[in-house]
């Protein structure tokens, strides 16, 4: 019998890596193919032929797919510029090193021209005219050719490291451009939070100026900002840009996050009861002036309003359908912007966006239902989809896109343009977030030299020692429990991923400020427009003092809620606004001969 020959733990590797592609369906296989090489990290040329090389540009978000299938959900993921990995090394040292000093209220007021500076031609790629004696790959070839000297452009103007992430991918921004050329106007959608990071006033000029067309600013997320800050961005945004429609819109009204640990939001409404849909069609009845009848879209909200049963659930029966359309590529790359606006009286509305700012959501409330999946995780949307609100209004959904500026890349990636799980280094965006946020109080921990004494006495001192980014993941790790698998130490990298997820989910809120906010607080928080906001958040001031001091309460919370709530903020993927939409049931029901399902109490208010 011949010797067996030896087989490495390497080769094991590749043979099962072989395996996975051929399970999804990928062709050529093997060590040394495309395929591979995106499993093993490195990069492969663009699919649609661009300028860019294998050395600066990192595709993230592989997804699984059978290429027998429809559609491509690659073709759309996210490009962005690759970091060095000195970079990333120095990163990682200065979080080590750097004590954690609290900001001034004055630091957290941004300017939109301190972002988006007029003299660096922060713009974004247009798409190159063209006739219809052009054939489809001489399209192609134009449009990478100007999108090459567009980035060419920018990095010319930009020194290295001073822009921002931004999308280079090509085929998203081809999304764009059949959004904005199909549209009658344009629901540009950001996140109350930080509202002029994801307004570019290149593309609100393009859209105004050169399209004639009309754009509708949607605060979106409302819930998560105090009121006196939304009135004060509103009459930012409006001085700046005085045409402009601004809307506040919520899809979580009254149903704040009781506690920093709460794993999501339950749904106790339906997609019906958010707040603000409203609003967005008054603002388009003034757009359109009449020339659309828009009655049957108010009956619809109106319906969906009273629609909503007092269990949360909604009736089935007689439900009005949504027509959805997909687009074929073909059918979209050799079509004219319509100059004709409203055509056969149907009102077409872009909804265009950074991703994270909660587009699909807004989509599905003012569906009234769930159309589109939802997720925290940025660029989830893959499809270009159209669908029929109404018989003479028609909602284009766009996948997120990231525009270039010169913010801070740590600020980025806690407004949730980056997936969390991709990064190569989180601690110094946990650093900026801590220098900006009470964590101490929030958080409640201990910190690492304090570990090995009793609790009673670990306690004491915590808030005189200095932080550094590191200490408080590690901190936060040993709270929660967070180990490596081997040597069983705190796993820091676990932990700094949590901490980002608390930011972008809103649990553990960073709110910037307008310029001028601290001179003028005290006429914010009497603003006569304060009681509208209050209602549109879906709870009185009174009551919004009361969840505060539940949460305050919440937070100190003891160590068996900590253990039920061991993992509330580690999945990644889920659809994690679609939570409890189902019929909730009666507090503390348990349907009889059922034990309780202790995976089940993760999603459960820790404070009921």
């Amino acid at each position: 019998m011949p010797r067996k020959k030896p087989f490495s733990n390497k080769q094991k590797k590749k043979q099962l890596q072989i395996k996975r592609e051929r399970k999804r369906g990928d062709t050529g296989s093997g060590p040394s193919s495309r395929n591979a090489s995106v499993e093993r990290g490195g990069e492969r040329q663009s699919d649609t032929s661009d300028s860019e090389t294998t050395d600066i540009i990192r595709r993230i978000n592989q997804q699984p797919f059978n290429r027998e299938s429809r559609y491509d959900p690659n073709r759309f993921r996210l490009h962005y510029e690759k970091e060095s990995k000195e970079e990333v090394e120095k990163r990682k040292k200065v979080a080590r090193e750097k004590v954690l000093l609290p900001v001034s209220d004055k630091e957290l007021e941004v300017d939109i021209n301190d972002i988006y500076p007029t003299e660096k031609g922060l713009s974004f790629p247009r798409r190159p005219s063209w006739n219809y004696e052009m054939t489809r790959d001489a399209l192609l070839r134009k449009e990478e050719k100007s999108y090459r000297e567009y980035v060419d452009d920018m990095h010319s103007r930009n020194p290295p490291g001073s822009l921002s992430h931004f999308e280079h991918n090509l085929e998203t921004w081809r999304q764009l451009w059949r959004v904005l050329e199909m549209s009658d106007v344009i629901l540009l959608i950001v996140d109350i939070r930080h509202p002029v990071l994801q307004f570019p006033p290149a593309l609100y000029n393009y859209i105004t100026t050169d399209l004639q067309k009309q754009v509708v600013l949607v605060l979106n997320k409302a819930d998560l900002c105090p009121p006196p800050l939304v009135i004060a961005w509103k009459h930012y945004l409006a001085s700046h840009f005085p045409h402009l429609q601004t809307v506040c819109f919520t899809s979580h009204p009254g149903q704040p996050y009781s506690t920093v640990l709460q794993k999501k939001r339950m749904r106790k409404s339906g997609w019906g009861q958010a707040g603000g849909p409203i609003d967005i069609m008054k603002a388009c009845q003034e757009i359109t002036a009449g020339r659309v009848d828009l009655s049957s879209w108010e009956k619809k909200i109106q319906r969906d309003a009273v629609a909503e049963r007092p269990d949360g659930e909604r009736p089935e029966e007689g439900a009005e359908s949504v027509l959805m359309e997909h687009h074929s590529d073909a059918a979209m790359e050799m079509s004219s912007p319509s100059q004709e606006l409203y055509k056969d009286g149907v009102l077409t509305l872009g909804c265009i966006g950074f991703p994270n700012v909660g587009k699909s959501s807004v989509i599905n409330s003012l569906v009234g239902r769930k159309v589109v999946s939802v997720s925290r995780t940025p660029g989830h949307t893959k499809y270009f989809q159209t669908y029929y609100l109404t018989p003479t209004v028609k909602l284009c959904d766009c996948p997120g896109l990231v525009f270039p500026s010169r913010v801070d890349k740590q600020l980025q990636i806690l407004a949730g343009i980056y997936p969390v799980s991709q990064l190569q280094e989180p601690y110094s965006s946990v650093g900026y977030l801590c220098e900006r946020t009470p964590f101490l109080s929030v958080l409640k921990l201990r910190h690492p030299s304090l570990l090995e004494k009793p609790a009673h006495l670990a306690d004491q001192g915590s808030e005189d020692l200095t932080w550094t980014a590191w200490d408080v993941c590690e901190a936060w790790a040993e709270r929660r429990g967070y180990k490596t698998a081997k040597a069983a130490r705190n796993d820091v990298y676990r932990a700094a991923n949590s901490l980002l997820r608390l930011a972008i989910d809103g649990r553990m809120c960073l709110c910037l400020r307008p310029t001028g906010y601290s001179c003028l607080r005290e006429h914010w928080e009497n603003h006569p427009n304060l009681p509208d906001i209050v209602a549109l958040q879906g709870r009185t001031e009174e009551a919004g003092a009361g969840e505060r001091d539940e949460e305050e309460d919440g937070e100190s919370s003891t160590e068996p809620e900590e253990e039920r709530d061991r993992d509330a903020d580690d999945d990644e993927d889920g659809d994690d606004e679609d939570e409890g939409f189902g019929r909730p049931g009666r507090k503390g029901e348990t349907p009889a001969g059922l034990t309780v399902n202790m995976y089940d109490v993760l999603r459960e208010n820790e404070c009921e």
